[in-house]
């Protein structure tokens, strides 16, 4: 087992809640570091970035993703050793029951994507799923997906989890990161043999996050938020209704039929539109078919002395302030080609906002994997992940929108990448590509009750045999020094986000 040597006395200084003294944070431990990721009023903030614009930020990020080149020389040696004796702790719902072996393949339902905002600027995903803890918050991924490494080893900013994604849409709802554990090496030396991370949850926050409501004019030009207008057809007599009403006038419009559309009456599915003209041009109009000819006989609208002095169109006004003023109207036939004709609409303003509501703790809605370790390799397993980034070759076979799975036997031997200081990560043949990372490795795994035990994590992708295309992935050993950064991130409680959004 490779050891990285402390500072002088061995202690790891109080950082995160640690510093901050907030109930319910774990022991420290000279080997755990803990991070606050979002306080409860940051994290409606958060949610609302993400989500805003029927989550138009979750949709726009991209896979993370190593350069090309990064991980080139990749060997395998002998490495890791064992500190203490296999353990696991069982699934959410399966703590007393026994697994249960089958061959079919069913993606858990605990996977998802895991989006945050790199030092960068730019709005990243990784892989990761939801694990059991006595709170049933948690969710497992790659250290790198938490602490941005080329930021020296700053947390992200923004981080959150949505079980099951699927372009755009968020079936669970969102979960928002409240406190990241890692172990000492890797926050400090980026150390990728420790590149595993445990990350506390809110309860989820679900519901129709971006709910169009219908405003007035004055509401929607007063409101600060997002907003947009929709145009609606109405019928003519609509039409010409809205337009005697003062405040509401200028809401209506129309598209004038397109002259060099107009055709016949016998052109093939021609449409006629009733032109307003005056009581002169009607008296002169032929009847029947055929433009500028008579379209019925003249309507008369009863309405008030008013509405008739503002009346400005050819139609024949007559005034009684008695309450017996009319307008009588008079149309002609104008034929126009099929979907041409005159139209009439009216502008409808709306207002976005926030209909949520929580949607629990995160265990609760899609359960969580058990964990396992200090097993020996060579056992078979189950990884999952969205890939999406390229090869090194630049194909780009993955499109990121559903989850991938791989099955094999994990190395017997260790991978190194002196780069990343890894001497001891377990290796898996697998050709998938960024965006993978993160995902987890389920030993065990019951593809009936789709649970098994979480026993790595997605953390370097890798060629193997030269050909410029990843074909290994590889995750850290998980050992004793593993379990004590999870048992210290499981027992740790979050709640709820509030304020809520609105």
């Amino acid at each position: 087992m490779k050891r990285i040597l402390l500072p002088a006395g061995g202690a790891v200084l109080a950082t995160g809640l640690l510093a901050a003294g907030l109930a319910g944070t774990a022991q420290a431990d000279a080997k755990i570091t803990d991070e606050v990721l979002a306080s409860q009023a940051k994290a409606a903030e958060i949610l609302d970035f993400w989500t805003k614009s029927n989550n138009a930020a979750l949709k726009q990020a991209s896979a993370y993703h190593w350069d090309s080149k990064d991980v080139t020389k990749v060997v395998s040696k002998g490495g890791y050793s064992p500190d203490g004796k296999p353990g696991s702790t069982a699934p959410i719902g399966e703590e007393k029951k026994s697994a249960v072996k089958t061959q079919n393949v069913n993606l858990p339902k605990t996977i998802g994507k895991v989006f945050f905002e790199g030092r960068d600027g730019n709005l990243y995903w990784c892989s990761g799923t939801s694990i059991q803890s006595n709170y049933r918050n948690l969710v497992a991924t790659a250290g790198h997906c938490v602490y941005d490494v080329s930021g020296n080893a700053e947390v992200v900013s923004r981080w959150v989890f949505v079980p099951g994604y699927y372009e755009g849409k968020t079936p669970y709802g969102v979960y928002v990161g409240k406190q990241a554990f890692t172990h000492y090496d890797f926050d400090v030396y980026e150390d990728f043999d420790r590149d595993y991370a445990f990350v506390t949850v809110y309860n989820g926050i679900g519901g129709s996050l971006n709910k169009p409501k219908a405003v007035t004019k004055a509401e929607y030009d007063a409101y600060k938020g997002e907003k947009f207008t929709k145009k609606v057809e109405v019928s003519e007599d609509e039409f010409k209704k809205g337009r005697l009403d003062p405040k509401n006038a200028n809401l209506y419009f129309r598209d004038w039929g397109k002259k060099d559309q107009v055709s016949g009456p016998d052109y093939p599915g021609a449409e006629v539109a009733k032109h307003e003209v005056s009581k002169e041009v009607y008296d002169k109009a032929r009847t029947g078919q055929g433009n500028l000819r008579k379209y019925g006989e003249p309507e008369v609208e009863h309405v008030t002395w008013r509405e008739a002095e503002k009346y400005k169109g050819p139609g024949e006004v007559k005034i009684d302030r008695k309450g017996n003023s009319t307008i009588t109207h008079y149309y002609v036939q104008v034929w126009y080609k099929p979907g041409t004709a005159t139209k009439y609409y009216k502008a409808e303003f709306y207002i976005v906002v926030h209909e949520v509501k929580d949607a629990g703790r995160l265990g609760d809605v899609v359960g969580g994997q058990g964990f396992a370790w200090n097993q020996p390799t060579g056992k078979y397993v189950r990884t999952f992940g969205y890939p999406y980034g390229k090869h090194p070759d630049g194909s780009k076979p993955y499109t990121g929108k559903t989850p991938k799975w791989c099955y094999g036997k994990t190395g017997a031997k260790t991978t190194q990448a002196a780069k990343y200081k890894v001497e001891e990560h377990v290796s898996l043949k697998c050709a998938v590509t960024g965006g993978y990372d993160g995902g987890p490795w389920l030993f065990k795994y019951s593809n009936a009750k789709r649970l098994g035990y979480v026993n790595g994590v997605t953390s370097l992708l890798y060629d193997a045999d030269g050909n410029d295309r990843w074909d290994h992935i590889s995750s850290p050993y998980f050992d004793g020094e593993t379990a004590a950064v999870y048992n210290a991130a499981k027992n740790v409680w979050s709640g709820q986000i509030t304020p809520m959004p609105k």
